[in-house]
Parts: structure tokens; sequence; C-alpha cells
């Protein structure tokens, strides 16, 4: 049993580990928020501490005997990293063994200014140990549906729901996919591992090319066809082509979005006038992410766990789609 600190627990994917780390029942675990916690909220499990991020003093006291801080912090609001710098300055003057800052998501930050912080942290990361990138959440490939507790359906530049991609002309692009679930799963064995974690702890789920994961949408997402038709078809599904948007990777570092249809939903922190600038941005960053190998994401996690089994995409993605209009 060790004591963990996660620090934004709060957000989506800070809630799916804390479900799995109480579920496991072996460690003491304490939640770092900027709120007091909800009236009325006794979830057992857990602790949940208010903090303030800017007191270095307050932050390392918190931290005296934590021996793994996983931190969530939001960089998206925080563009000085000034929450994240803090928190890894207190957890080294508290002696934390272990600390994965909020690196979740690509291999790199490539095209993609919305995390352009957390290269402005990586000096920091010398003097810790992990750096978590599980690539996209394969979750959200099952957009408008909900297949984890608390990460939300999110649109992405693959769109199963209305059989529609936008890729990058040239560019067949080796896509990484985890399932929150298995992300959860994964740190908390990673919680329980002896000895130093990697610098660099890449979580690779499972990784297609954008080819290949489209070929799987156009045979999982087939329409009925009758009998009769005048197509001729038999009883049964056949497939149905994806609508493919080309790209140029030269619009798209111009900041030109030349597709017929963007994104629908953006993160929860940006709102009113910011949506439609957001949205733009994800997307174009996304794409130029993939055209460079952001989303190509190692597996060192992987090896350290040579048991688990990762969820894969057409398993995943067959099972979420079957009988879906």
């Amino acid at each position: 049993m060790v004591k963990i600190v996660v620090a934004g627990g709060t957000g989506q994917v800070g809630q799916e580990v804390i479900d799995a780390l109480v579920a496991a029942k072996k460690h003491e675990i304490t939640v770092f928020s900027r709120n007091e916690a909800p009236i009325g909220d006794s979830t057992p499990g857990f602790i949940w501490r208010a903090i303030d991020y800017n007191d270095k003093g307050e932050l390392s006291e918190a931290l005296r005997g934590i021996h793994t801080v996983l931190s969530f912090t939001q960089t998206l609001s925080d563009p000085e990293n000034t929450t994240e710098k803090n928190l890894i300055d207190a957890a080294i003057v508290a002696g934390v063994k272990r600390f994965a800052p909020s690196q979740w998501g690509s291999a790199s930050t490539v095209g993609m200014p919305w995390w352009v912080g957390k290269d402005k942290i990586k000096e920091y990361l010398e003097k810790v140990n992990e750096k978590e990138k599980p690539g996209l959440f394969l979750d959200y490939l099952a957009t408008p549906y909900k297949t984890a507790k608390h990460l939300e359906p999110l649109n992405t530049m693959i769109d199963f729901q209305n059989r529609r991609a936008i890729v990058v002309d040239g560019h067949d692009a080796i896509m990484t996919y985890t399932t929150a679930e298995d992300l959860a799963a994964v740190v908390v064995r990673a919680v329980d591992l002896d000895g130093e974690w990697p610098m660099i702890g890449g979580i690779s789920g499972d990784k297609l090319p954008i080819s290949q994961i489209l070929q799987i949408g156009e045979k999982l997402r087939g329409e009925a066809c009758h009998i009769h038709s005048i197509l001729g078809c038999s009883h049964g599904i056949t497939g149905h082509p994806f609508t493919i948007d080309k790209v140029k990777l030269e619009d798209l570092e111009n900041g030109i979005l030349t597709a017929s249809w963007t994104l629908e939903a953006s993160h929860p922190t940006v709102t009113g006038d910011q949506v439609d600038k957001m949205v733009k941005t994800v997307l174009i960053g996304t794409l130029i992410g993939s055209a460079k190998g952001a989303w190509n994401v190692s597996d060192e996690v992987n090896k350290l766990l040579p048991d688990f089994r990762f969820t894969q995409i057409e398993d995943f993605l067959a099972k979420v789609w079957h009988g879906k209009p």
C-alpha cells in the first residue's frame, strides 16, 4: 500500500483513474482540487483536499509522505503552466518517489498549439519519473455513444457516426488508440510496480494506419439491404464507404482548412466566442500532428506489463457499432 495524490482529479480522465484506483482497494488516495468537496459528497475510497496550487509551501506540506503523484491538471487554461511547475517543485521538495505529469496524450505536441505548454516544462521532467502517453482515446470513435463513466463523447477527424473522415493527402498516418478503461487499469498496475518508471511512458493500446481504421469503419458501418432490392444485394449487411475529405499539409500549416465539415464539440474550458476558433485549431493541429507522427505512440509501459491485454480497435468498434443505425 502506498499513498497516492491525484491532482486535478475532477476532470474526466482523472475521474476514470480515480475510480480504478478506488476499486483496486490497495492504496490511500487523496484528490487535490482547487475547490472544496461538493456539499453532501461522501464518496468512499479517497480523501478530498482543497489546495492552493499557487502556494508551494502548502503543496509541499500536503505532499509529505506521498509516494506517487498523478497529475491531470488542466494546461489549456494555464498557458504559463504555473500549476504544473509548482506541483513538480513541491513534489521534489516533499520527496515524492514517482510523479506522472499532465502529459496524457500524443507522443509530441507538433502542430498542436493548445498543448505547447507541455513542452515548456520538459526541463522539470529530468527530476520526475514518468510521461504517460496513451494516444487518442478509442472511446472517441464511439461518439455520440458514451463508453466510459466520466469521459464524454468527442468528435474527431474520423467520424464513425456520419461515416466520414478528414485525412492529410499523401499521409497514411499511424494512429494510437487506448480506451479510457485500459488507461485507468494500466495506471493502477503501474503504481504497484517495483523500481523506477521509465522517463518516457508510452502506452499503446492499439495502433493502425488511418487507412485500416477506415476499412474497419466501412465494414462495421454497413447498411441493411433488402432481399429483393433493385441493387440485387442479399439479406444482411453491406459495407458502406466513408466520405473522405483530403486536405493539404501546406494548407493546414498556413491555418487553412478546406474540409467540408469541422468538429462539433470543444473542451469544456472553452466557451463563447472562442469555441469556433478552438475547434478549428484543434482539428488542424490534430491533422498536422498525425502527418508528422505525433499519434504514433511508443510502448514503454506495455513492456512493463506484458500480461496486460489491451482492447483492440476492431474488437471495441465492432461491439460499439453493432446494430447501430
